[in-house]
């Protein structure tokens, strides 16, 4: 039985379907009541993972347990230790490849994020553990450009060339999955990314040519960038940690691993995959 927590997530529930498509036994630890973003036949346990009576029945006969950061939180290190007791023998954790950088330049760290201290309480438990320490998300595409790919064809957005390698979430999870169910990568802090740098214009060039409706970028002032993200929702502090890093690190290649291949014997899914993968989320909607 494999354990995952935050298991309605981006990630996780990629990965509870993909073990369950390989025939493990998965249990989905969530704090919600989305049980419809669970596969059938899937044993799901609602439970707030800062209780640990609320996790105890979750954890037993698990062989091994997936930690989500934003869903552990503060209560990593309680998490674990109960984890151990109840005689699971292998954890995997969800990290950041930036997580060894100044904290000053981390802005997921202003939404909550604390990816350093639950990697570090995995790496401390006495446990066999991995840490998947994984790049930009794809999908965070969908909430940079796609309302505004959806209802034109001009997409505005500072930086133009401020670079990621956006990793495919399946990608991510099936890395997760091996970590879970083999030993060969314990002990390893593993960075995994998408196979190539890709600019944010030459993400809104792949998204126009994959929908086949072309989008022309306009790059806008980071002033003016930062008030509609605001508008929208985002922390202030959020969206100044956010603009701070991409004009530090505009013009530069993002840092590219070939570590998906050499896990999964197969090339990482390319930006224009992922996007062939959610095109919905960049079409106009019919009238």
């Amino acid at each position: 039985m494999i354990v995952i927590t935050g298991a309605t997530g981006t990630v996780g529930r990629p990965l509870v379907a993909l073990l369950k498509d390989q025939g493990v036994a998965v249990r989905a630890v969530t704090r919600s009541a989305e049980v419809g973003k669970v596969p059938a036949g899937v044993d799901v346990h609602r439970a707030d993972l800062a209780r640990p009576e609320d996790v105890a029945s979750a954890l037993e006969g698990a062989s091994a347990l997936f930690v989500h950061p934003r869903a552990v939180g503060e209560s990593a290190a309680k998490l674990l230790a109960l984890a151990a007791e109840m005689g699971v023998r292998r954890v995997v954790v969800l990290s950041a490849i930036n997580v060894d950088d100044d904290p000053a330049y981390q802005p997921s760290r202003l939404n909550g994020d604390r990816n350093k201290e639950v990697e570090a309480a995995v790496a401390d438990a006495g446990l066999p553990w991995v840490a998947v320490r994984a790049s930009s998300f794809a999908t965070n595409a969908i909430g940079m450009f796609g309302a505004q790919a959806r209802a034109g064809d001009v997409v505005r957005a500072p930086y133009a060339n401020f670079a990621e390698a956006p990793i495919h979430e399946s990608d991510l999870a099936a890395v997760i999955a091996r970590a879970l169910v083999d030993d060969d990568l314990d002990g390893r802090r593993i960075p995994v990314t998408g196979p190539q740098s890709v600019t944010h214009q030459e993400m809104v060039a792949v998204i126009g040519e994959v929908i086949g409706r072309p989008l022309r970028f306009q790059e806008v002032p980071p002033e003016l960038a930062a008030r509609g993200l605001v508008a929208n929702g985002l922390p202030e502090a959020f969206v100044d940690a956010l603009l701070a890093r991409y004009a530090r690190d505009a013009g530069k290649p993002a840092r590219v691993t070939d570590e998906v291949e050499r896990i999964l014997g197969r090339p990482a899914s390319s930006f224009a995959q992922w996007v062939a993968d959610h095109a919905d989320a960049f079409r106009a909607v019919a009238s």
